[in-house]
This record gives structure tokens, C-alpha cells and sequence, in this order.
């Protein structure tokens, strides 16, 4: 499939991005050998390989998630420079 400056401008304008003629001819460019390279793929006999996920064994690599105490709200508190009503008071940012 062949991609015209049409289809790469008609892109530009959905992604709301102007073009210069370079990066016009540059992206249509780019765009054909992506789909150059997805043809070219599509060729490939993949019948005799078995669908996958992850080529490796995945395993969960994290903790398990286990209750366990936490800061009551007083230590929570204790070292923030202001405090009130249990909450931490912070200089406000935006107008």
C-alpha cells in the first residue's frame, strides 16, 4: 500500500501537528517502509508456531499483599511543619 502526502497530511491534521514539505516527505516516507515491512510480514507461514504471551515464563515478581499495622494518625502527622485537624496543611500552588 502506497502513502500519499494526502493520507500523511489528513493524519497531521487529526493529530492537530503541522507539516513543512521536508517532514511531509519524510513521514510519508517512514509510513511506506512501515507498511512495507508489515506486508512483508503478513507473508511469513506461522502455522506451524503455537500462539503465545510471553515468550519466557512469566511469574509475578512482586510481594504478597498482606495486612499489616500502620501509622496511627498522630505519628502520620508528627513531623509535617503544619498540621490541622489530623490532615497536613501545604502552602497553596495555584490561583
Amino acid at each position: 500500500m502506497k502513502i500519499t502526502d494526502a493520507d500523511v497530511l489528513h493524519a497531521a491534521a487529526l493529530a492537530r501537528i503541522s507539516l513543512d514539505e521536508d517532514e511531509l516527505r519524510k513521514l510519508s516516507g517512514e509510513l511506506d517502509a512501515v507498511l512495507d515491512y508489515m506486508d512483508l510480514l503478513s507473508e511469513v507461514d506461522t502455522s506451524g508456531v503455537s500462539p503465545t504471551h510471553h515468550p519466557l515464563p512469566a511469574i509475578n515478581a512482586m510481594r504478597d499483599d498482606v495486612a499489616r499495622q500502620s501509622l496511627d494518625l498522630e505519628d502520620a502527622v508528627r513531623n509535617a511543619p503544619r498540621h490541622k485537624d489530623g490532615c497536613v496543611v501545604v502552602p497553596k500552588v495555584i490561583e
